[in-house]
């Protein structure tokens, strides 16, 4: 699967101020950027999405009134043993501000599966992922790296 892209993946519901709002509650950040509408408007364009909150946009609901499951990121799709997973490493790169009303999609790559490890964790294989994400005027808006290590708890090699 290495090199396999996904087609576009389109977030359900566009970029709110009320999720901008509630995550920069939840980590008491005051920076005006996500709270004066005015201020935002002037820096931005509109209310800043917080970069924590990237692949929050995308992540589908766990249930749908159409009765479609939803989709597995790419990495939890390769097909290797391992009953668990954990995030080892993050990268993003943001390449222009994502804000209020901004609808967004996302394109998920495989690059690269590594050869089967042993760590503390258990046996398994590091999967790293590159995914882009852009705006639905396929302005690109970020890049995220993250590798993902999917193993079995306690396995020897």
């Amino acid at each position: 699967m290495v090199g396999l892209r996904t087609a576009p993946r389109h977030a359900a519901t566009a970029v709110s101020a009320a999720r901008i709002q509630h995550f920069a509650a939840m980590v008491r950040d005051a920076n005006p950027s996500y709270w004066d509408e005015e201020f935002a408007r002037r820096q931005w364009g509109g209310l800043l999405a917080p970069t924590g909150l990237l692949m929050g946009w995308l992540i589908p609901p766990p249930w749908s009134p159409n009765g479609q499951p939803p989709v597995a990121a790419i990495a939890l799709r390769v097909p290797l043993p391992g009953t668990t997973f954990v995030n080892a490493a993050n990268d993003a790169e943001f390449c222009c501000p994502i804000v209020e009303g901004d609808r967004l999609n996302v394109v998920e790559e495989v690059v690269s599966v590594s050869a089967q490890k042993r760590t503390r964790l258990g046996v398994g294989h590091f999967v790293e992922t590159c995914d882009e994400f852009r705006r639905d005027d396929g302005t690109l808006v970020a890049l995220n790296r993250n590798t993902l290590f999917r193993f079995s708890p306690g396995e020897q090699a």
